[in-house]
């Protein structure tokens, strides 16, 4: 039987789908405000890899990715997804969204996105919220799995989160390294 342990913390990572870049300081500004300073936010990039989301939130889009400093606990995943809804929602105008966020975390081998389908591929996580590794980290480099979104496939986007993942290893042995020192002193 094994044992039963805390998890390693993980990097809260929201990329974000919008029109304006104004719509993404917004957003940014109400996200820094419940989960601490932000630590990376990429550059626009452009969105094309659909047309789904055009109907509701128009055309061009853009792409923003925010990472955060504090590490979290994967299990809150889900109460970050209904916090991101609820934003979404607020600032919908007739049922139309001005923004998409899709939180999700970064571990050293995987980036899960959480989201409110079901699918074959996909767990429950509680709170009516579903999660999906939607890309996995072995040697040295990103890979996409059969159903990961065309976008995050693409080298930018791999880029992106190399960046955001060595933020996240230089955390992870930063704090380790703390851990030891308070255990060798204490």
């Amino acid at each position: 039987m094994g044992s039963i342990r805390q998890p390693v913390p993980v990097k809260l990572v929201i990329p974000m789908l919008a029109g304006t870049p104004a719509a993404f300081e917004r957003a940014q500004t109400a996200l820094v405000a419940r989960f601490g300073p932000a630590d990376y936010v990429s550059n626009d990039l452009p969105f094309g890899e659909t047309d789904y989301y055009e109907g509701e939130m128009g055309a061009p889009l853009l792409r923003r990715f925010v990472a955060f400093e504090t590490l979290i606990d994967p299990g809150t995943l889900a109460g970050i997804k209904r916090f991101s809804n609820e934003i979404e929602e607020a600032w919908s105008d007739e049922g139309r969204r001005s923004i998409n966020l899709d939180p999700g975390y970064l571990a050293a081998a995987k980036l899960v996105l959480a989201t409110t389908k079901d699918y074959a591929h996909r767990i429950y996580i509680g709170q009516g919220i579903y999660a999906e590794v939607t890309l996995l980290y072995r040697g040295g480099t990103f890979e996409a799995l059969p159903w990961t979104y065309p976008d995050y496939r693409s080298a930018p986007y791999h880029a992106i989160l190399a960046e955001i993942r060595a933020l996240y290893m230089a955390t992870l042995r930063a704090s380790r390294r703390s851990d030891s020192s308070t255990r060798r002193s204490g």
